[in-house]
C-alpha cells in the first residue's frame, strides 16, 4: 500500500469507527455495549497491524507520518471521504492533504475493500491509543517544516518513453490466497534446473506454486511445516525469496527465506534487548526426496536466524550466480540482500551501515560449508573481510550500506557484474552495480544525496568527490517517476530490441524502464518502455486494474523469455515482442 496518504487514509478511515463502535443500540445492556467496544478495540489492533504498521507508527515518523493523534484532527465525514478518495482531496487543493503528499511523495489508493466496519475498527483502536499516550495530532507546520538545505522540486532527469514497445499475452493465473487486496503476493519466479521450461512461483503468504504447460499446482506450501511461520504484518513479511541449488537435479537442494513470529528463539544476529525484535527472518536447506516429483517431500535445514525490530525491509532476494563452472571461485556461493530492519525510520540507525552488522547488507556464503559462527554455512575466504581481527566483523558480507536491497541480476556478457536494485526512503530509487566490499551510503545518502538519519524526509547537496567512500548509483530516479523501484534481468535473448538492455520497473506504478548495458557501462539513461495487449497500448495500472500493481519482472534464462508478475490480481504476463516503433 502506498505510504504517504496511506496515513490519513489510515487514519481516516479510523474515526468513524470511534463513533459507531463505542456507541450501542438502544435497549443493549452497558455490558452487552462494553464487550461490542473491547472487540472493536482488539479488532482494529489487529486490523492496525495487517494494514497500516509497514508504513506508519504511533508516535515516531515512518515511510509515512505517524497516526498517533488522528482522533484529534478531521470530522468524522472528511474521514470517510479520505478513505473513499484520496486522490479528490489533493486535487480539491486540501491544505493537510496537499502537505503531506508534498513530503511524503506517495498517494494512497482508495481503501474501500476494507468496509466501513473494520476501518471504524481501527480508527477506535488509534483513538484510544492516543488517548492513553496523551498523543498530539500532527499540526500542519510541522509537515511543512523541513531543512534549509532541503532539495525540492525534480531532483533527478525525467525518464522519457524510447519508442520501445513489449507486446504482453496472459501466461497463468495464480489462485488467490486472499479475499481482499492484494489478491495473492507473488514475489519470486524461477525455472525448473533442468531447462524443461516449467517455472516455480512463490507467493508471500507460505506457497510455492509449480506451472508446468499452463497448469497451476501447488509444490510447496510451508505453512504446515513451520510451526512459527507468519506473513503478517507488513509488506515484506511471509515467505521471501527462494532458489535452487546449482546441482539440484544431483542433490536436490533448495534454499527458502521465510519469517517467524518471534518466541526467544536464539538468533545468530542479536542486537542489544533494549531494542525491541519484531520478529525473525530464517535463511533454510530444503532437501526433496525425489527431485522428478511435482509435490515437495523432504527435510529442512535452518542455517541463519536473523533478529530484526520491524516489519520492513526484510531479508530480500537470494541467488546463486547462474551458468558458471564448478571451477569458478563464486560456483554455488549463495548471494543473499538484506535490508535495515526499520533501524533508521525507527530511530535506531547504528544498527546498520557498519560491517558489525547483517542489517543493510548483502551478504555471500557458502551454504553447504561449515566455518560460521554457527556451524551451520561456510564464509568464503575471498570475502572482503575476512581478514578483519574486530571479532564483531560479520565477514559473510560482501557490500554494506542498503536500506532495501530487493532484487538482484548478473550481467555475465561483461564477466560477473551483479546488479541490486535499491528501494529508498522519500526521494530515490537506485540501481547500484554491487563491487566487493562497497559501501552504498545508507543511511548518509540516498542516491547522490545526502541525507540525515535524524530527518529522513529531507535530502540535500553534497560535496562528495573521487575519494568518497561511498559507491554511487549507476541510475536513480526520483519519486516523481515512481515510488520503488524492482528489479529485472539483462536481457539475452531472441527479442533484439531488448539485447543488452538492463530492464526494471516502479512496485507501485507498474511502470517498466531500461538502460542501455555495454563494457563500460557509459549511459546511464533510464528510459520508459511502452506495453501493449492485444490490438492497444494499456499499463500495468489498468491492466490489473489498481493505482498499486506490486510488479516484478521475470526472466527465465534458459528459455529466454520475459513475464511480468502483479499481486493485486495474481495473473503472470509473458513478453511475446519487442520493437521499436520509433528510435530513442
Amino acid at each position: 500500500m502506498s505510504r504517504s496518504l496511506h496515513y490519513v487514509a489510515a487514519f481516516l478511515a479510523l474515526v468513524v469507527g470511534l463513533i459507531n463502535c463505542v456507541s450501542s443500540k438502544k435497549g443493549q445492556s452497558t455490558q452487552q455495549g462494553t464487550s461490542a467496544t473491547t472487540n472493536a478495540l482488539a479488532e482494529g489492533k489487529e486490523l492496525f497491524t495487517t494494514n497500516c504498521i509497514s508504513c506508519h507508527a504511533l508516535e515516531e515518523d515512518g515511510m509515512g507520518p505517524r497516526l498517533g493523534g488522528v482522533s484529534g484532527g478531521l470530522s468524522e465525514k472528511q474521514f470517510v471521504a479520505f478513505v473513499n478518495n484520496p486522490a479528490r482531496f489533493i486535487d480539491a487543493g486540501d491544505e493537510r492533504a496537499v502537505a503531506l503528499h508534498a513530503r511524503y511523495k506517495l498517494l494512497m489508493p482508495p481503501f474501500e475493500f476494507l468496509g466501513d466496519d473494520k476501518i471504524k475498527a481501527i480508527f477506535a483502536y488509534l483513538d484510544q491509543e492516543t488517548k492513553q499516550r496523551s498523543i498530539a495530532p500532527l499540526p500542519l507546520e510541522q509537515i511543512n517544516s523541513s531543512s534549509s538545505k532541503a532539495l525540492t522540486g525534480k531532483l533527478t532527469p525525467v525518464i522519457r518513453k524510447s519508442g520501445l514497445k513489449l507486446e504482453l499475452e496472459e501466461f497463468a493465473q495464480i489462485p488467490f490466497s486472499s479475499e481482499t487486496p492484494p489478491r495473492t503476493r507473488l514475489a519470486t519466479m524461477r525455472p525448473h534446473p533442468s531447462a524443461d521450461g516449467t517455472l516455480y512461483v512463490s507467493d508471500q503468504r507460505g506457497i510455492i506454486y509449480r506451472i508446468e504447460n499452463g497448469q497451476v499446482g501447488t509444490f510447496l506450501d510451508v505453512r504446515d511445516k513451520i510451526q512459527d511461520f507468519i506473513n503478517t504484518p507488513g509488506l515484506a513479511t511471509g515467505l521471501g525469496s527462494f532458489i535452487f541449488h546449482p546441482e539440484y537435479l544431483q542433490n536436490g537442494l533448495i534454499y527458502i527465506t521465510h519469517t517467524e513470529a518471534y518466541k526467544r528463539k536464539p538468533a545468530d544476529f542479536e542486537y542489544a534487548d533494549s531494542v525491541k525484535v519484531a520478529m525473525q527472518w530464517v535463511l533454510s536447506e530444503w532437501k526433496i526426496k525425489d527431485v522428478k516429483s511435482k509435490v515437495f517431500e523432504g527435510d529442512r535445514r535452518e542455517l541463519l536466524r536473523i533478529n530484526v525490530p520491524s516489519q520492513v525491509h526484510g531479508v530480500q532476494d537470494i541467488n546463486f550466480i547462474p551458468g558458471l563452472s564448478k571451477r569458478d571461485s563464486d560456483y554455488g556461493l549463495l548471494y543473499m540482500g538484506i535490508g535495515d530492519g526499520g533501524t533508521t525510520i525507527g530511530r535506531h540507525p547504528e544498527l546498520c551501515h557498519t560491517i558489525t552488522s547483517l542489517l543493510g547488507t548483502i551478504i555471500r556464503i557458502d551454504p553447504r560449508g561449515s566455518n560460521s559462527p554457527n556451524g551451520k554455512y561456510g564464509i568464503p575466504a575471498d570475502n572482503p573481510f575476512v581478514k578483519e581481527t574486530n571479532p564483531a566483523v560479520r565477514k559473510e558480507i560482501w557490500a554494506y550500506g542498503f536500506r532495501n536491497p530487493h532484487r538482484q541480476t548478473w550481467d555475465l556478457a561483461h564477466g560477473k557484474r551483479m546488479f541490486s536494485t535499491e528501494v529508498g526512503e522519500v526521494h530515490i530509487e537506485e540501481v547500484n552495480v554491487i563491487e566487493k566490499g562497497g559501501d552504498y551510503g545508507w543511511n548518509v545518502r540516498e542516491g547522490t544525496l545526502g541525507i540525515s538519519a535524524k530527518e529522513l524526509k529531507s535530502v540535500f547537496l553534497v560535496n562528495d568527490g573521487p575519494n568518497s567512500p561511498y559507491r554511487v548509483p549507476f541510475v536513480q530516479y526520483d519519486h516523481l517517476d515512481g515510488n520503488a523501484i524492482s528489479g529485472g534481468p539483462v536481457y539475452r535473448g531472441p527479442l533484439a530490441a531488448l539485447d543488452g538492455k538492463y530492464l526494471f520497473g516502479d512496485i507501485v506504478s507498474g511502470r517498466i524502464f531500461h538502460v542501455n548495458i555495454d563494457k563500460q557501462l557509459t549511459d546511464s539513461t533510464a528510459y520508459e518502455i511502452g506495453l501493449v495487449q492485444g490490438t492497444r497500448e494499456t499499463t500495468m495500472q489498468e491492466l490489473t486494474a489498481t493505482k498499486r500493481v506490486d510488479l516484478r519482472i521475470d526472466y527465465n534464462p534458459y528459455t529466454k523469455e520475459l513475464y511480468l508478475m502483479s499481486k493485486n490480481d495474481g495473473k503472470i504476463r509473458r513478453v511475446t515482442k519487442a520493437y521499436f516503433e520509433k528510435n530513442p
